[in-house]
């Protein structure tokens, strides 16, 4: 799954969780706007799929990270909560066209889009990728876009796809350390193939593209290896950061190590930043969605973009 912004999961019951760790009930006058265009046209959110913690604040500021390819991924990595599935080749091609449109009646100045892997499509999916790029352009042409890939097979031809409509931003989660990757993640992905999505989307990419990662916390890497992590990941080009606490979607899914404190994630973003990044967000509810248009927003001030 690409998102795993999303797929970290949900949290478990409230008794069980440090006191800095509180999901709100779903408020205010834009909730049921955006459940009503969402239910209205069809489309799947990353935020309902992956039981993202940030649902309601999300959903009541008006937007919602939406899921292309589907709803169902043909991996099955053991923090995410996305219903595994192999969906022989089928994609539904009227996707894009839907996504533009819920763009649209949002209004929204910027929007993150999220997919499933789809090891069964020989592209992994770029296809319907960048036709729903190319659909927002057209309906909603002021609108920034952020696209959250899985690692399209390792492909650089598919990744090179994508720049038939580039998005403004172009995410892949690392999720974790070296060390820990093997057994976080899908045998089919890997440290150094998210490594070298990124390198090559930062290499081929259109000239003021950016380039951003994730990392979840608490599974049981050291400050050490975050360290290594961000060196690697700024090797590869990446712009943009964000780190979250994960939170365990089941008695299925990998256990939780530790719950990191705030002011831990305090420190890990001055040494993200201290590292090269433009822009860091972290926090034990940060996904790599959360305030997506604000830490490009800031990096680009930063940059003087």
């Amino acid at each position: 799954m690409a998102a795993s912004e999303t797929a970290r999961g949900v949290a478990p019951p409230a008794r069980t969780l440090p006191s800095w760790i509180t999901i709100r009930p779903p408020r205010g006058p834009a909730y049921p706007e955006v459940r009503g265009i969402l239910e209205d046209l069809g489309l799947g959110t990353v935020c309902r799929e992956a039981r993202c913690p940030n649902l309601s604040e999300c959903w009541s500021a008006g937007t919602a990270t939406l899921m292309l390819l589907g709803t169902e991924c043909t991996r099955r990595c053991g923090f995410c909560a996305v219903t595994t599935h192999w969906p022989r080749g089928h994609v539904d091609p009227s996707e894009p066209a839907r996504v533009a449109e819920a763009v649209r009646r949002w209004g929204l100045r910027y929007v993150v889009l999220t997919q499933v892997c789809r090891d069964d499509l020989p592209d992994g999916g770029a296809e319907i990728l960048t036709e729903t790029v190319r659909q927002i352009r057209r309906e909603a042409p002021g609108t920034l876009v952020e696209l959250l890939i899985g690692d399209l097979g390792g492909s650089s031809d598919a990744i090179d796809r994508l720049w038939a409509s580039p998005p403004d931003v172009l995410a892949h989660n690392l999720e974790t350390v070296r060390s820990l990757s093997a057994g976080v993640r899908d045998p089919r992905a890997g440290y150094d193939r998210s490594l070298g999505v990124l390198a090559t989307a930062r290499r081929a990419g259109p000239a003021g593209l950016v380039t951003k990662s994730s990392i979840m916390l608490g599974l049981g890497e050291s400050e050490a290896e975050l360290e290594i992590a961000f060196h690697d990941l700024r090797e590869s080009g990446v712009e943009l950061l964000t780190l979250g606490q994960y939170l365990r979607p089941g008695p299925a899914h990998l256990p939780v190590d530790r719950y990191v404190p705030p002011e831990e994630f305090e420190r890990l973003k001055r040494r993200a930043l201290d590292a090269g990044f433009a822009g860091v967000e972290a926090g034990p509810l940060v996904r790599s969605s959360y305030h997506a248009e604000e830490l490009f927003r800031a990096a680009r001030s930063a940059a003087g973009a």
